[in-house]
């Protein structure tokens, strides 16, 4: 005879049996799952679109090694020096105001742009999207670094530290990008 009951009846779920591995979720663990969002920070009511310039500033030292300027945020995170688009500027004039309010290097020379990145982050009830554009700058003769009083650090990096230190995988991307075009410019090899 053929059982006429929907698998979808109470009555014919199987029977359920107490989880008794610590690895297993148990009662504990179920608490986690009943709270799939987090309730202590507001919902996200706004989405808010932000111009974003920067730029990996480079020089090369007497001994021929390839340096890249960081800073060191207040979350002790690398990164290269950026900043907002103000009104009336281009990309690229914002990145040079940046670079000499963020790290105090106000003679660099413009080589290339090297491309976009976007990334987001939430500001109370407010998701921020920001799209960074970045171009390559080679230091001018004085390459003395001045941080602002909000960074815990700036200094110059070896390339190879440079990448492993900076925080952000796209931003490390672009200093890839950048020792590949100073190759291409012959300036390194």
């Amino acid at each position: 005879m053929a059982n006429n009951r929907s698998k979808y009846e109470e009555d014919a779920a199987p029977d359920l049996t107490t989880i008794k591995d610590e690895n297993d979720i148990g009662e504990g663990g179920l608490a986690k799952l009943t709270r799939p969002f987090r309730r202590d920070k507001p919902a996200i009511n706004e989405i808010v679109r932000e111009a974003e310039a920067g730029g990996v500033v480079y020089r090369i030292t007497k001994n021929g090694k390839l340096q890249i300027v960081l800073f060191q945020d207040v979350r002790d995170r690398w990164t290269i020096p950026k900043g907002h688009v103000e009104e009336g500027e281009t990309a690229q004039e914002s990145a040079i105001r940046e670079i000499g309010e963020e790290v105090g290097l106000f003679n660099i020379e413009p080589i290339c742009w090297l491309g976009k990145v976007n990334f987001r982050y939430r500001r109370v009830n407010t998701l921020v999207i920001i799209s960074m554009q970045t171009y390559l700058f080679k230091a001018g003769k004085e390459d003395k670094l001045k941080k602002e009083e909000w960074m815990h650090d700036v200094r110059w990096f070896d390339f190879d530290e440079a990448v492993d230190k900076v925080a952000y995988e796209d931003v490390a991307k672009l200093i890839l990008l950048a020792r590949k075009r100073l190759r291409q410019r012959g300036e390194i090899t």
